[in-house]
């Protein structure tokens, strides 16, 4: 029997729609047999790598490199929708450059002694390290452009580059056996 023109069977269309019509529905029901993660293509964790420059850019990240770790990649896409609601706020310049793996000390005009001119502030960034990536001046270029958007459009800014070192103290004992001898002597 033409399942085609069957009008018992369970389907959306209605009993008297047409042949064409009942073929197409029939056509597009082996489509939603396939199988689609749709949760995980939104999900910065769980998104294939491959695709995460479109969620990016679904996302409105207005920086994107290739040559980026996925650890950065993923930090930054998981982090675009919370900068781009503070962006022109400090806030907004903390998150980019700690979507980035880095850290960073923002002081602003009214904060510095004496004070700078009005709406400037200074910016000290460390990125040493960040997500695995040697830090090049094009990587630091890349954080300043993003910084750039992030911040408020009326602000400058200087920039210093902050280092990170570590160091440990150890604590080294030598010992060294010795004969101590009392000697006496008495004058005669």
């Amino acid at each position: 029997m033409n399942t085609l023109a069957d009008p018992s069977r369970a389907g959306l269309s209605p009993p008297n729609a047409p042949l064409l019509e009942r073929a197409v529905e029939l056509a597009s029901a082996r489509l939603l047999d396939i199988e689609t993660h749709l949760r995980s293509l939104w999900s910065p964790s769980d998104c294939p790598e491959g695709h995460l420059p479109w969620l990016a850019w679904q996302l409105s990240l207005d920086g994107w490199s290739s040559d980026w770790p996925v650890a950065i990649k993923r930090n930054r896409v998981r982090r675009a929708i919370q900068i781009a609601r503070r962006k022109g706020t400090a806030e907004s310049v903390r998150g980019v450059v700690e979507s980035f793996g880095g850290g960073v000390a923002i002081r602003e005009w009214h904060q510095q002694e004496p004070r700078a001119a009005p709406f400037t502030f200074d910016l000290v960034l460390n990125l040493s390290g960040a997500g695995g990536l040697p830090v090049t001046a094009a990587f630091v270029d890349a954080v300043i452009g993003e910084v750039h958007r992030a911040k408020p459009v009326r602000s400058h800014f200087t920039f210093t580059q902050g280092l990170t070192g570590r160091a440990s103290v150890g604590l080294c004992t030598r010992g060294r056996p010795a004969i101590y001898a009392r000697l006496n002597s008495r004058g005669s």
